[in-house]
This record gives structure tokens, C-alpha cells and sequence, in this order.
């Protein structure tokens, strides 16, 4: 038995309140209202089944709407399986297509494509290899299922639909799949086999209904995308599916980077017990071997590969260097360009690039104007220089002055202001987009979430670019994560070991130079205060009185919440970002621009139930006998 990965606990944990599902033990939840027949376990099976299972994971990376480079990624994949000795290949959550595949899923000629590739890969296990667990859009009766297809002997033996559908927070697959009926286990070599579909397992209902027609191992295949204490909530909603069924569970996670979504892989097994006996890494590609055997008691995986997760900074630096390789790379960009300002946002997107593509593929510009430091340039220089990549300097003077001479006659006898500061970032945004135009690479935006949240960025300038991997960090995150750099670096990063960010970036106070002796700080309160605000209010929507109880002024708060909600255009305008929090900007937080409601501070009021009585509501009970 393993210790839980990180150390901590895995107590069954009730799902959260986006899961909405009953937690209640079997025996003492009320009867499902929607009619869904359990299936009857046919038999089927094998008269001599298996006694021992080879099944390799294939935690690997594939690509939305790829489906002849998926196709050939299962191939490769298993064929390193069959040089392992495997009996069946197991790959994650609509590998076929790729996931998230959003509406792309609605196009006929996509589900075409997919349903052929499953069929063309059917027929390849009519070579007496592996046989294939895969998942793909599936359409059967007109209605469009979520699908996991069992693949063997040259045929596609089993089909299995996603039972519970999610549909909060980055999810909304109720908007392009149907809900598949309670699914009963498959046969494989006399084996019955239960497949819960991601989702699946964070109620209970599917797996009691396969434990209940008679399964004996759960392969659990998985679109689950990282944030922060992601880990943590996948063992415990498995612990407890496990301790209900006493079945052990295989949890197969999806690998890569996807728009805004990185998936971090991190796939692991459970004992019958709850026990962690297999780990595999996080946000490394593998094909990981694991030997099953039947007991007394049931299966039992003897052998699996046991690796370490890292801790939450290095994890949250590993997803962005990820989601940065994959978007460049699955787009077709040759590399990147970025400004690089001798700030720690740059720095630290720098760091990351050239840890995801290779110093090579990493193009870095100083764009100074007269209020740029001297110190600024030395640490530009010196960050460009430890990284490796190549490195110009083109003053942004003349684009400046040429841009409010043209302006003269309109903004004659006013005096300058923020309208001048943003035209010098504007400059810098269409030199970097002319240079990614011209040449290829696409921009690397270098926003953090601090700034994002409070406007602190000009819309067609410093906000212009492709992609941006410090998107979803608060500004005490990026200098954490900078020191954390210069001190490790993921797995399979290209950049340099050692110091990459001179320490005087990451010391000195941080400042957008649009004027003389400008500091972040004469504008906003501290950034540990500010991301404590911040994350009050985008994370966990508290009250303003709730966050004035932790100790913060209120006149800043209500500042705060007033800055977070006017930036709410220049967001909807933003690059994408890899998402590392719960709540990021974008798919997590949906707010509209026009919004005239601010919260007065005032404590919370109870609702008056004398002019709610329950009889009001209208609900069945009240006709009940």
C-alpha cells in the first residue's frame, strides 16, 4: 500500500455542491424518478475466465478533432502494449476525438469520422494483439452519446454510454450528448468489467448499479482537467466509490494541454480497500504496464508503476508550461514571440516558453521608450541571456511620437494622462503582432490574473497575443513560482537549469514604466492584499461584509469589486490562458458586461419566511397522500 500522493488525507469526501448528487449509502436513497432500467448482467462470459489481466494505460496525449493522428497515437500506443505483454489497451475519455470536443461534436461528418477510425482500429485487434478500450462520439437511435467501446478479436464487442453528464464550471456536455442508460459491466476474457465514465463516479448510482450486476474491476476512463487540489478531490470521490462497491478501480486520466484546459494525467489504482497501490505521473506521457490477479477476494493489481506528484507550485508551473507546448504546438505555430520588459511577468513567460518549446523557438524583444530604466534593460538582457533566446531591442520612440502627432490637433489643450500611457503600450502591441505576423510566431501574452481581475492592462497593447500561460496566477503565485524556477524545473522542460530569472527581477517592486517612477502600487493596494480580495471575490463569491471580516478596509473592497466588474469587457477581448484556479476567466466565470449591481457591504439579511410559507412552492408534496 502506498501513502496518499502529497501526504494528505483521502477520507470519502461528499461530492461539492456542483455535483448535485445524492451522497446517501445504498439502501437509503430514494427511488430514481426517471424510470432508467438497471440492465440485466448476461453472461456471456468466457467458461474458464481469466485469472490473470494484463492492462496497460495508455496516459497519452491527443489532439481535439485529430482523428487520424489519434488514431495513429493508439497504434503506436499499442504496440509498446503488446511489447508489454498486455491483454487490453486502456485510453482516456473520447480519445478518438479528442476532449473537449465542444460543438465540433454536432457535425454529422465528424461523428462519421470517428465512428470509421473506431471501426478501422476494430479490425486491427482481428490480429490476435491487445484488445482496445476507447472512447469516441457515438450515435445510435438519432441521439449522440458520449461512448467507451471495447475493441477485439476484429469487432466492436461492447459499447458503454456516459451515464451522468456534467454541466457546471468548464463543462456543458448536456448541451451535445444525451444521457446514456445505467450501464452493466462488460465481458473480457470471462471478466466482467465495469466502465463509469469520468462524471460517472462522482455519485454513486452507476457504479452500485455495475457492482450490482455483478462487476468485478472498475477502468474509470477520465477527461479531468487540472486546477489547484484537483488530486485531492479525484481520490476522495473514488475512495468513496470504492468503499460503497468494494470494487477496485482503475482511474485512467487524460493527458495535455486543450484551449484553456490542461489535463495533467496523474492517473492511479485502488485496491478493493481504498488502498493507493498504483500512481502514474502527472503531465507525463507514458504507456504504464499493470498485472492483475485474481484472489480469494476478488482482483488485485500486483504490480503498477509508483511515482510521485509534485507539490502545488510546481504543479501549477508544470500545467503552464504544458498548456503553453500544446496550444503552439497543436496550432501549428513555428515559436513565439513576446515582449520582454525586465518585469517578473515577462520574465517568468520567457522562463516558461523556453521551457515548452526550446530556446530556439523563443523570440524576445525590449521595447523601450524614455521611461524605461536603465535597470530594466540590464535585467532584460541578463534573463534573455540565461535563457538562451534570441534577443532585439527596438525603441518604440518614434511609433509613439508618431501616433500623438497625429493626435495633436485632436487632444490640443488637454493635458496628458492615461490616454498617452496606453498609447505607448499599444505601440509595443502592434510592433510584437507585426513581427508575429511577418514571421510566424505567435504572441505570448504576459497578463496575470491580478492585473486581468482589476483592468490593470490596455486593451490592444500589453493585452495583444495568442496565448497567455500566467493568465489564471495571481501576482504572489508568479513570484513564487519565478524563485521556484531558478531552483527546479518540470520534467521533460527544455530551458536551462539554475537561474533563469535574475534575482533583482523578483526583489525589485513592480512597475509598467508608462511614466516617471511609476509603481504598481500607486494605483492598487499591495498584492498580498490585493489577492486576497481577488480571490475572495472571483473563487469563493463572498459577500464584501464577509471579506471586510477578514481583516480588509472597506472603502478597498468595495474599490476592488468595482475595478473586477468594469474590466469585464477587456476580458471578454483576452487570449486564452492556461486555467490552474477553480474559477478562472472565461469558461469558470460568466458575468455579463453590462452590470449595474454592487454590493452595499451590508451583513447578509435572512429571508422573511412569513411571506415564503413552504405551501407556496408549489412542489408534488403537497398533493401526497
Amino acid at each position: 500500500m502506498l501513502p496518499p500522493p502529497t501526504g494528505r488525507s483521502f477520507a470519502p469526501a461528499t461530492p461539492d455542491a456542483t455535483a448535485r448528487r445524492s451522497t446517501k449509502p445504498p439502501g437509503q436513497r430514494q427511488a430514481r424518478h426517471d424510470n432508467r432500467p438497471r440492465p440485466r448482467y448476461t453472461n456471456g462470459m468466457s467458461t474458464s475466465p481469466a485469472n490473470r489481466l494484463v492492462i496497460a494505460l495508455a496516459q497519452i496525449n491527443s489532439t481535439v478533432g485529430d482523428i487520424a493522428g489519434n488514431v495513429a497515437r493508439i497504434r503506436a500506443a499499442r504496440a509498446e502494449a503488446a511489447g508489454q505483454g498486455a491483454d487490453l489497451v486502456m485510453f482516456s475519455e473520447l480519445f478518438i476525438s479528442g476532449y473537449p470536443p465542444e460543438d465540433l461534436v454536432l457535425k454529422p461528418a465528424f461523428q462519421e469520422s470517428c465512428r470509421a477510425a473506431c471501426e478501422e482500429l476494430a479490425r486491427d485487434t482481428a490480429d490476435g494483439g491487445p484488445a482496445l478500450l476507447v472512447g469516441l462520439p457515438w450515435v445510435e437511435d438519432g441521439k449522440l452519446y458520449n461512448a467507451y467501446a471495447l475493441l477485439t478479436d476484429g469487432r466492436i464487442d461492447a459499447v458503454r454510454f456516459k451515464v451522468d453528464l456534467p454541466n457546471y464550471g468548464v463543462f456543458d456536455e448536456k448541451r451535445v450528448f444525451a444521457q446514456g442508460p445505467m450501464p452493466g459491466p462488460i465481458a473480457f476474457k470471462g471478466v466482467r468489467i465495469g466502465i463509469p465514465i469520468c462524471e460517472d463516479i462522482w455519485g454513486p448510482d452507476p457504479v452500485e448499479c455495475i457492482a450490482e450486476t455483478g462487476g468485478e474491476i472498475l477502468l474509470v476512463p477520465n477527461g479531468s482537467p487540472f486546477w489547484r487540489d484537483k488530486t485531492d478531490d479525484r481520490f476522495n470521490i473514488a475512495v468513496a466509490r470504492v468503499r460503497e462497491s468494494g470494487l477496485p478501480l482503475v482511474y485512467l486520466n487524460q493527458l495535455g494541454g486543450q484551449d484553456d484546459l490542461v489535463f495533467d494525467g496523474a492517473s492511479f489504482i485502488l485496491d478493493a480497500n481504498a488502498a493507493l497501490i498504483g500512481q502514474l505521473p502527472a503531465f507525463e506521457s507514458l504507456v504504464a504496464k499493470t498485472i492483475w490477479e485474481r484472489g480469494p477476494d476478488g482482483w488485485l493489481c500486483v504490480e503498477a508503476p509508483v511515482a510521485t506528484l509534485p507539490d502545488d507550485d510546481e504543479a501549477n508551473y508544470a500545467a503552464c508550461v504544458l498548456g503553453l507546448r500544446d496550444y503552439v504546438d497543436k496550432n501549428g505555430f513555428p515559436g513565439v514571440v513576446m515582449g520582454l520588459s525586465g518585469g517578473i511577468d515577462s520574465a517568468i513567460c520567457a522562463a516558461m516558453s523556453v521551457d515548452a518549446l526550446g530556446a530556439e523557438r523563443v523570440h524576445c524583444i525590449m521595447l523601450p521608450y524614455r521611461f524605461t530604466s536603465d535597470e530594466s534593460l540590464t535585467d532584460a538582457k541578463a534573463c534573455a541571456d540565461a535563457l538562451g533566446v534570441r534577443y532585439d531591442i527596438l525603441p518604440i520612440a518614434p511609433a509613439v511620437e508618431g501616433i500623438e502627432a497625429v493626435l495633436a490637433p485632436l487632444f490640443a489643450g488637454r493635458p496628458r494622462d492615461i490616454t498617452e500611457e496606453n498609447i505607448q503600450s499599444r505601440a509595443r502591441g502592434t510592433i510584437l503582432m507585426s513581427v508575429s505576423n511577418k514571421f510566424g510566431p505567435m504572441v505570448v501574452t504576459t497578463g496575470n490574473k491580478s492585473e486581468m481581475s482589476v483592468g490593470y492592462a490596455t486593451l490592444y497593447g500589453d493585452m495583444n497575443g495568442g496565448f497567455n500561460p500566467i493568465k489564471d496566477l495571481y501576482k504572489m503565485q508568479v513570484f513564487r513560482l519565478s524563485a521556484l524556477r531558478n531552483r527546479w524545473k518540470p520534467a521533460g522542460a527544455k530551458g536551462p537549469d539554475g537561474e533563469v530569472i535574475p534575482v533583482n527581477i523578483i526583489v525589485k517592486p513592480p512597475t509598467a514604466e508608462l511614466r516617471e517612477n511609476q509603481k504598481d502600487q500607486d494605483s492598487l493596494p499591495p498584492y498580498e492584499i490585493l489577492d486576497d480580495i481577488l480571490e475572495c471575490l472571483v473563487e469563493k463569491e463572498m459577500r464584501v461584509s464577509d471579506i471586510v471580516a477578514r481583516g480588509h478596509d472597506l472603502a478597498t473592497v468595495k474599490k476592488i469589486e468595482r475595478l473586477l466588474y468594469l474590466a469585464e469587457y477587456k476580458r471578454r477581448q483576452s487570449a486564452p490562458g492556461v486555467k490552474v484556479t477553480r474559477k478562472n476567466f472565461g469558461r469558470d466565470r460568466r458575468y455579463p458586461i453590462v452590470n449595474r449591481f454592487r454590493d452595499s457591504g451590508e451583513p447578509a439579511k435572512a429571508p422573511d419566511a412569513s411571506l415564503a410559507p413552504r405551501g407556496a412552492y408549489g412542489t408534488s408534496e403537497r398533493f401526497e397522500d
